[in-house]
Parts: C-alpha cells; sequence; structure tokens
C-alpha cells in the first residue's frame, strides 16, 4: 500500500465517538478504514497511524447466554436496567447450564457460591450441560444485529469464561488448581478442554457468519496481582494445546486473536507466543518495558501510558499532548518490527489527537 501524507483536515473533520467500555473517544477523517489499519498492524505491516480506543467495536450478543449472565451484552438490543436488576437478585444461567449473580457494586458477575457443579473433573461429562451452539437462533441475531456490525472499524468478538476459568466456574477455585496438576485429574481435564475448544471453534465459525468478524478476544484470567496462579510448565501441559487449536482455528479463517489474561503473568508470555496470539494487553502491574524488549515482534502487546487521569479532573492538555510523545518515542520507533497498541481507553482527546497525528507524520513521512 502507497503511504499517504498527513492532512491536518483529518483532525479538524474529526467527531467524537463512543470508545472502548463506553468512553468517549476520537474518529478521525482517516485515508483508509480503522479496519483496514488494524489488519496492517495484524499482519506485521507498518500501518497508517496507531490506532485509538474509537477504532474497535465490540460484539458480545445475548445469544450466548453467558453474555447475559455476566451481563456483558454489547450488540444492537443491550441489555435493560430490569435485565440487569434480574441478574443481580435472581441469577442467570450460562451455557453449560451454570448460574450466576451479577454484583453491581463490582460491576461483574460470580457464580452463585455454595454448589459446584461438579468436584472431581472426570464428572465433567455427567455433570454440566451440553450446549446446542447450532440450535441457536442464529439467523435472528444476523438480522437483528446487521446494522450494528455494518461497522467500518475492528469488530471484534468476546468469549468470555474460557478455560481455567471456565474450569473455576465448574469446580470453584481451589479444585479446579488442583485438577490442573492430579494425576488423577488430568486426562479428564484434557478431554473437558478439548471438547470447549470445539465448542468455541463453532462459536467462531457462527460469529464469523453472522457478524463478520474481524478479531477474537479470549478470556481466560491467569494471574493475580502478585503472580501467575501456576507454572509455566503447567501451563505448557494443560491449556496450551487447547488454546492453539481455536488460535489456529481462527486463523485459517482470517481472524486476528487477542488473548484477554489478566494478572501479573509476565513470567508466561511465552505460553501466548506459543499459543499462536496475535496479542495480549495485560495489566499495568506487568513490566511493560521489560516484555517490550525481550518479545517485542513475537506478540503485539499492550502497553499503558504514562499519563494519570483523574476522573472528573481536568486534564492538563499539555502534559496530555507530552505523554504521547513519550509513548510515541519509546515505542513506535520500531513499529514495523516491534508493533504495539496503546492501552488508553480513559485517554483524554488531546492525547488521542496527537497520537494520532504524531504517528500519521512518523509512519508518513
Amino acid at each position: 500500500m502507497s503511504r499517504v501524507p498527513f492532512d491536518p483536515v483529518e483532525i479538524e473533520n474529526a467527531v467524537e465517538t463512543a470508545g472502548a467500555m463506553g468512553r468517549v473517544s476520537k474518529r478521525y477523517q482517516t485515508p483508509i478504514t480503522p479496519k483496514e489499519n488494524y489488519r496492517m498492524i495484524y499482519k506485521r505491516e507498518l500501518p497508517l497511524w496507531l490506532p485509538g480506543s474509537g477504532d474497535s467495536l465490540s460484539i458480545t450478543p445475548r445469544i450466548d447466554a453467558d453474555n447475559i449472565a455476566r451481563v456483558f451484552v454489547s450488540e444492537a438490543n443491550p441489555l435493560s436496567q430490569e435485565e440487569r436488576d434480574m441478574v443481580a437478585t435472581e441469577g442467570y444461567k450460562d451455557k453449560f447450564g451454570v448460574a450466576w449473580i451479577y454484583v453491581p457494586m463490582v460491576g461483574g458477575s460470580i457464580v452463585k457460591p455454595g454448589n459446584p457443579t461438579m468436584e472431581d473433573a472426570n464428572d465433567w461429562k455427567t455433570s454440566i450441560e451440553f450446549p446446542d451452539v447450532d440450535s441457536w437462533d442464529w439467523e435472528g441475531t444476523k438480522a437483528a444485529n446487521a446494522e450494528y456490525v455494518n461497522t467500518d472499524r475492528r469488530l471484534t468478538a468476546t468469549i468470555l469464561t474460557g478455560f481455567f476459568e471456565r474450569l473455576i466456574a465448574f469446580m470453584d477455585f481451589d479444585k479446579a488448581a488442583i485438577a490442573l496438576v492430579d494425576e488423577d485429574q488430568k486426562d479428564a481435564v484434557h478431554e473437558l478442554f478439548d471438547y470447549l475448544a470445539d465448542v468455541y471453534i463453532k462459536m467462531v465459525d457462527k460469529y464469523i457468519w453472522a457478524y463478520g468478524i474481524d478479531n477474537l478476544n479470549l478470556h481466560d484470567d491467569w494471574g493475580s496481582q502478585r503472580s501467575p496462579f501456576f507454572s509455566l510448565a503447567t501451563i505448557r501441559e494443560m491449556l496450551v494445546p487447547h488454546i492453539k487449536k481455536v488460535v489456529d482455528y481462527c486463523h485459517s479463517r482470517g481472524v486476528f486473536v487477542d488473548m484477554h489474561s489478566c494478572g501479573k503473568n509476565e513470567m508466561i508470555v511465552p505460553a501466548y507466543i506459543e499459543m499462536g496470539c496475535d496479542s495480549w494487553s495485560g495489566q499495568p502491574m506487568n513490566d511493560k518495558a521489560m516484555l517490550y524488549e525481550q518479545y517485542g515482534g513475537q506478540i503485539i502487546l499492550g502497553i499503558e501510558t504514562d499519563l494519570v487521569v483523574v476522573p472528573n479532573e481536568p486534564v492538563d492538555k499539555a502534559e496530555a499532548k507530552a505523554s504521547a510523545k513519550r509513548f510515541i518515542d519509546k515505542y513506535c520507533v520500531d513499529y514495523a518490527q516491534k508493533p504495539v497498541f496503546c492501552s488508553a481507553m480513559a485517554a483524554p482527546i488531546p492525547f488521542l489527537d496527537t497520537l494520532y497525528e504524531e504517528t500519521r507524520k512518523l509512519f508518513n513521512p
């Protein structure tokens, strides 16, 4: 693709729009679509600019019961307040028959406590409800969301409650952690994870057909604030083969994969790479500068800004602009070989404007 020099009109004619997680972002008059620009990054081509949160659109449809149970629906027909209240008071069953309760104070759901689906992984075939993905109303959701997904932004579907999180939902955390290392349960865990991989592959297939997704966000948290829940060796043995199966299928269909995995997981980044994941953002407690030096080019990292944004307080425009320039100086000079994303969902408009303009100039001299 030929390079297109920056034109100030791209910012002058920009409009504010909804960014990630409902925050305000900016939509610029870009020379190519955000979707095309994102694909260049994932294909390891130099993009025309470093994308912002407004360049993506999420689809987490209510057709997947998990998204209702987790109160995480993003589609043409979002959850009403009455539905949210219902999940908070009565609970809601996910696609495997596990009941969740929404906790408004923390903005998330937990499995109804005290009654795990199973206590031994060997019982999975007789304990869980098996979702029939083919029987879901895909024609209906495709029609209902036709306008919603008619976008030139990157369209990302999220599969919540991936593999270890799904095991936790079935068994509670302590028993799930034990099952990964218990020789008497490992074979059953592998069988269950292989089955889950097939379910998720079928969902990806349907998401491509119904919505035309560009990316899959696979949600599976593996760490605490201090360290991963388990060793790299355990991840390689018990999780990597099954997630790689999903990732390989996505790649075969032209879909890129972002691994959502919270916790201080810097020591297990090699597993994300071995699974073939295209990107991983992680949380700020990870040493992103070190990871960039060690793994840049092998996986696209989401890296935070050094800008401190305090809710409901005005932003120093000069400092916001300076922060964007510092980010570019540190992480964008060698961008074609070591691409990154800027984790700046709450970044103010002056930061976003600067990030866009300066990377347009840097990438298109």
